[in-house]
């Protein structure tokens, strides 16, 4: 399952992040690594972006990053 596919009120665990270069560096700058637990906030009416709290901090997602965060 990837981060996309997580509802609004669960809380899911990271399994790996997936993407090459620059992409994968700023998901992973932003604290998301393998381990961390996310809980989804919120989503926009049509969908994009995701709001998130990982690590104590809010953080807004396109949905298209969200899809290369796997999850469990």
């Amino acid at each position: 399952m990837t981060l996309k596919d997580a509802k609004v009120g669960d809380t899911v665990r990271v399994v790996r992040v997936d993407g090459e270069g620059a992409i994968r560096r700023r998901i992973m700058d932003m604290g998301i690594t393998r381990g961390v637990e996310i809980y989804v906030r919120k989503v926009a009416p049509l969908g994009d972006p995701i709001e998130l709290t990982v690590r104590g901090y809010e953080l807004f997602l396109r949905k298209q990053d969200a899809k290369m965060i796997i999850v469990e």
